[in-house]
């Protein structure tokens, strides 16, 4: 992946949706949007000629100049479905056509992708197997595409197998570009993959503010970051309570900002479906809270934010909880976390960039009987990304001040969990259905998920603390993201590969 995607010259962005607008409120602003994903479509072809009493082709399809042009205008009406069809900001660099590892080498703008595109039509005679290895060696993210029946057969859709991913021997050989990489005629399975990797570039180099971290009252200690920083490369933007209680105190004697507070907390209880069950002046003290985090946020160039001990430390000087602040912000489209607890973060924050919606952040029961409870004060409330939940407005659980969401969940409602261990060496996948809201003595939002995995093997794998969760099925995503940060997956539920995601 790029250091700077920004810096390239003539990419703009095709087929990306437009930064959402938060929940509508005044002056609801749009958070950053994530990142782009850079694709080059490469086309490798070949140039069969024939040579009496000699096997003079192999396998495919491509025979002549003209079943070369019309699969190039195959591919590129390929493109533009695959462009109209993302949920995710993309943009495909023109497509290049090459015979042979000198032409591909040659490719000067491959070299500023994020990730290749490879139709691989190539019949693997000559310096074609020197083109294929080329590409490994490159190390970029790879999709090798091959047609069966989508199209003009390619001759490496018998050749990739042996010839490539095993290099003629009966193992795996190939380091960066694997079995899983590689799509036989369905573009919905390119798609999915593209969006893996746009998730993953999004997240890798993220950029979080951390209200009151570190120090040394705090979990987690920097050494227990150590992992994520590995393997993530996340850019930590330290803000100490100190310094942000001046700029809360600051905005309090700001009348602009208490009646910006006042108002869009007012506009919010006027949202479909919310109920408020505390006293006003609580939202009212979360929304100026919230505008000061917005404020650093876009000063400090950041779209992810995570508060520590914001159980504790951040009630005498806010006069809230953190949790109405947070909920809000996700809805907005920052990534926003409690308690600092960066073992968890990066899975949250990926999936969260993968399915382009708020993810629930939270901490699970344990699991019996087919079902777990997942709960936490801090829920956003567009979950699909579109619609607004509705939600009671009540005190933060443990501290019984403040404000919290209590959202309620659709029952019925597929979804995708994500147990990340606080090692960053293994992460679990589960995906379940949502059976019902709950209403317990636990943090406010609580969700009741049915899974399909046996609840004691569940119990023995779990690992860390906190849950990521979203709307929809990701796991597929994830766990093609997290081949490459070296984490390893282990996915309790079955995917199917024809089932799409749901919202």
């Amino acid at each position: 992946m790029s250091e700077d995607p920004e810096a390239r010259v003539g990419v703009g962005v095709v087929g990306a949706p437009q930064p959402e607008e938060g929940l509508g409120l005044p002056d609801d602003r749009p958070a950053p949007p994530r990142r782009r994903l850079v694709v080059k479509p490469i086309l490798t072809y070949p140039k069969p000629v024939p040579h009496p009493q000699t096997s003079w082709r192999n396998w495919g399809g491509i025979q002549s100049a003209a079943d070369l042009e019309a699969e190039t205008r195959r591919i590129r009406g390929e493109l533009d479905t695959l462009k109209t069809r993302a949920d995710f900001p993309l943009d495909f660099m023109p497509l290049s056509a090459v015979r042979g590892a000198a032409e591909l080498d040659a490719l000067g703008d491959a070299r500023q992708a994020d990730a290749l595109l490879v139709y691989a039509a190539g019949d693997g005679a000559g310096d074609l197997m020197a083109e294929v290895n080329l590409l490994e060696k490159w190390g970029k993210d790879t999709v090798f595409f091959v047609r069966h029946q989508s199209g003009p057969l390619y001759y490496w859709y018998e050749g990739v197998s042996a010839r490539f991913h095993r290099q003629h021997t009966d193992e795996q050989a190939t380091r960066t570009i694997r079995c899983d990489d590689t799509v036989v005629d369905r573009l919905d399975d390119v798609l999915w993959r593209l969006r893996s990797l746009a998730g993953l570039q999004a997240t890798v180099g993220s950029r979080i503010l951390a209200i009151g971290w570190p120090d040394a009252r705090v979990w987690p200690s920097e050494e227990s970051v150590e992992p994520v920083r590995r393997h993530w490369k996340f850019a930590v933007r330290p803000v100490s309570y100190e310094e942000f209680g001046k700029r809360l105190a600051s905005a309090r004697q700001d009348a602009k900002a208490v009646a910006l507070a006042r108002q869009r907390a007012a506009a919010y209880l006027q949202l479909p479906g919310t109920k408020l069950a505390i006293e006003r002046s609580a939202v009212e003290n979360a929304f100026l809270l919230e505008g000061v985090f917005r404020a650093l946020l876009e000063q400090r160039g950041c779209r992810a934010i995570t508060v520590a001990a914001c159980m504790s430390a951040i009630l005498p000087i806010a006069q809230t909880t953190a949790c109405l602040a947070l909920s809000v912000l996700n809805d907005a489209g920052y990534l926003a976390w409690c308690e600092a607890d960066f073992p968890a973060i990066p899975a949250a924050t990926l999936l969260a960039n993968i399915a382009g919606r708020p993810v629930f952040f939270c901490a699970p029961g344990y699991p019996h009987h087919g079902t777990i409870m997942l709960a936490h004060c801090s829920a956003p409330r567009k979950m699909d990304g579109q619609r607004v939940l509705p939600a009671r407005l009540m005190t933060h659980f443990e501290s019984d001040d403040g404000a919290a969401t209590v959202v309620e969940f659709p029952a019925g409602q597929n979804v995708s969990m994500v147990v990340p261990d606080y090692a960053s060496q293994h992460w679990l996948g589960l995906s379940g259905q949502i059976v019902s809201n709950l209403s317990v003595a636990a943090c406010r939002t609580q969700v009741e998920v049915r899974y399909g995995a046996s609840s004691p093997a569940l119990a023995k794998r779990m690992h860390g603390y906190r849950w990521a969760l979203a709307l929809g099925d990701y796991l597929r995503e994830v766990g093609y993201a997290l081949r490459r940060v070296d984490i390893a997956w282990d996915c309790l539920a079955p995917i199917s590969e024809n089932r799409p995601n749901e919202a």
